[in-house]
């Protein structure tokens, strides 16, 4: 693997106007080479999502994904620029896999990792910090430890950072800058809710035994 710094991944950033994290990737794929990370950022469609990611995405659609057998569905919002790219086909795809990963994914809660409430994250970090294996190791070392843990931790809960279903060398949040990137638009996976069949309903347990043996001594 390439040794990647932090002045190279500056430079191609600059050049492109994608995110620090994909330009990073792009210098890896290609062993830091700027003309061929450049050409890949453009083949993915990142570096043109990027530039359009503050533009805002107010129009899109609702979709829905219902898994076989009808005890897992989801509803998923997605908004881009206009309501002709949100008829097309391309944009229905995106929403109909996205709709589907979140189904596939029942520890999912959040759209993004800046969604989670601080409440969340402060509990997760009470529960890394009272771990039986951290116990003894100094103050600076496990707060490293446990910085790393949360960063995971909160990683699962965010469907934008989950490896697409479908091809798991790209995340969700990949797909989505690759697709925008051949749209032409911003486009913003906005909310979503998973159900669960039976989910919340208390089933009360009987015992047969038992039961039998009430009726006869009736």
């Amino acid at each position: 693997m390439a040794d990647v710094s932090a002045k190279i991944v500056k430079e191609l950033r600059d050049k492109t106007g994608a995110g620090m994290m994909d330009c990073k990737k792009a210098l890896v794929e290609n062993d830091c080479d700027m003309t061929k990370s450049i050409e890949w950022l453009r083949q993915k469609g990142i570096a043109s999502a990027e530039k359009k990611s503050g533009r805002v995405a107010a129009e899109g659609a609702i979709g829905s994904y219902i898994h076989t057998g009808s005890r897992v569905g989801v509803l998923l919002e997605l908004n881009c620029e206009t309501d002709f790219v949100a008829r097309g086909d391309l944009f229905q795809g995106l929403l109909k896999d996205i709709a589907m990963q979140v189904a596939a994914c029942p520890n999912v809660e959040y759209v993004s990792t800046d969604q989670i409430p601080n409440h969340v994250v402060e509990n997760e970090k009470s529960i890394e910090m009272g771990r039986d294996d951290l116990a003894g190791k100094p103050d600076q070392i496990k707060a490293k430890i446990v910085e790393g843990r949360i960063g995971k931790r909160l990683n699962e809960l965010a469907l934008m950072e989950q490896p697409f279903i479908k091809d798991s060398s790209m995340t969700v949040a990949e797909l989505v800058k690759q697709v925008a990137g051949q749209i032409g638009e911003n486009l913003q996976v906005r909310r979503f809710s998973r159900y669960t069949l039976g989910e919340g309903i208390e089933v009360k347990k009987s015992d047969f035994a038992e039961e039998v043996a009430s009726i006869s001594e009736n």
